[in-house]
């Protein structure tokens, strides 16, 4: 499996797909929570997708928040990717475009039960939990 940098319209749509049905279908995140203002191709927020041989199976997005801060937003793997590294490697991917554009910290809100995955990659949490899209959360960051 090899991540790409989102730089076309139908990447971005692969991407958009990928959230749908993680998120809308399979978790009943509503879709006008799920898409926003950010979903376009710009330098404020780079998506991108995680490739197994030819199908594109996950995806995440980073976007700056300040000049040293950037916020890691919507990553999900399809179900069939699940469990075999698929999240580290879409995580790596944010976090070395993060450093390409010098931010020096990357936060995210993690579902509660996936903080185990954000902890062994690095990340501390820095928020009691939160309730967003109808999901538990936490804010969690990790200095790059």
């Amino acid at each position: 499996m090899d991540w790409i940098k989102v730089t076309t319209m139908d990447e971005l749509k692969q991407a958009k797909a990928i959230r749908h049905q993680v998120f809308v279908l399979e978790q009943g995140v509503s879709e006008e929570l799920e898409h926003d203002q950010y979903d376009t191709l710009s330098d404020q927020c780079v998506h991108i997708l995680l490739r197994d041989d030819d199908t594109f199976v996950g995806t995440g997005r980073i976007r700056i928040v300040s000049e040293e801060v950037g916020k890691l937003e919507r990553i999900c793997v399809l179900e069939e990717a699940r469990g075999k590294g698929a999240g580290a490697i879409i995580m790596h991917g944010l976090e070395a475009l993060a450093k390409q554009q010098g931010l020096q910290t990357v936060k995210l809100g993690a579902q509660v039960q996936a903080q185990g995955f954000y902890e062994k990659l690095g990340y501390k949490q820095i928020s009691e939990p939160f309730e967003d899209a109808g999901i538990m959360h936490v804010m969690m960051s990790k200095t790059l």
